[in-house]
């Protein structure tokens, strides 16, 4: 990874959560705090990371007190920051007794031309507004396709689509994301049956001429048709003609990672994450 892709992941990971959140300091981390119940959010619900200057001076102290007003707040104890950044930190996280999982990136050269990828008939791929009737649906899709890992086709799909749509419009879930899609934080664009179903979704958030996609998923019953590459492409798409210029993503598993090589990612880093943290919204 060169230094100057570096410096942009880490510009990101340290700008876009400002986006939905405010900053409290202890010590040399950064706590995340989202500025109300259940808005998107990038990186998950109040998280920390070590401040890029100071990052190799993280105390425990600092781990024990980011922790306590993680409790305080009533959310999940959850650290996220750039391996490569950071290479001591994963040590003392370990030594206060979290579990630290490993999410490699990779990263597209911003001089690599992406084409359209192809999806079955009658499908169509579409940026969702904030007002579009698909939004619930997309947003209940990644919870299907992420509960059942892999690229194999699997159970779940429309009747459980409907199912989770309902409980996230009910909550308040879509209504918190609807200003956020108006205000160009979030784009979200699906892969839509003919009559409207979201098939496969994946979103971006930008900052500063960089963003990182992800959520990127199948509905399981419909996998294995291509559908994720094409959402991939198009984000890529979008995304540049919308300003960006260094396209990221995260991945968990090596068949999904063959996926995003064929369209031209490459190794970049790596990020490191408590296990048990919730996924990014």
């Amino acid at each position: 990874m060169s230094d100057s892709l570096r410096a942009r992941i880490e510009e990101y990971y340290a700008t876009v959560p400002l986006l939905f959140a405010d900053a409290e300091e202890f010590g040399s981390l950064r706590l995340f705090v989202r500025r109300k119940q259940g808005a998107p959010y990038y990186g998950g619900p109040s998280h920390a990371q070590p401040t890029a200057a100071e990052a190799s001076d993280v105390s425990a102290g600092d781990i024990a007190r980011v922790r306590a007003r993680q409790r305080e707040l009533g959310v999940a104890e959850a650290f996220e920051w750039l391996a490569e950044a950071a290479p001591t930190l994963r040590a003392r996280i370990a030594a206060a007794g979290l579990t630290v999982a490993e999410r490699p990136l990779m990263a597209l050269d911003p001089r690599r031309q992406v084409s359209p990828q192809p999806v079955p008939e009658g499908v169509t791929l579409r940026a969702l507004r904030a007002d579009d009737p698909a939004l619930p649906a997309a947003l209940a899709l990644p919870r299907l396709a992420f509960a059942e890992a892999g690229t194999a086709v699997g159970p779940a799909g429309r009747k459980e689509l409907s199912a989770v749509a309902e409980e996230l419009t009910e909550d308040g879930t879509v209504a918190t994301i609807r200003p956020t899609i108006r205000a160009g934080h979030k784009t979200l664009i699906a892969a839509l049956a003919s009559d409207g179903t979201p098939l496969a979704v994946g979103h971006y958030h930008p900052a500063n001429g960089t963003t990182e996609i992800g959520g990127i998923g199948t509905l399981p019953t419909v996998r294995r048709q291509g559908l994720a590459a094409a959402v991939t492409t198009a984000l890529v798409t979008h995304a540049r003609g919308h300003g960006v210029n260094t396209v990221f993503l995260a991945y968990a598993e090596d068949a999904v990672a063959r996926i995003y090589s064929r369209l031209g990612f490459r190794p970049a880093a790596t990020t490191l994450l408590i296990a048990n943290q919730p996924a990014r919204m």
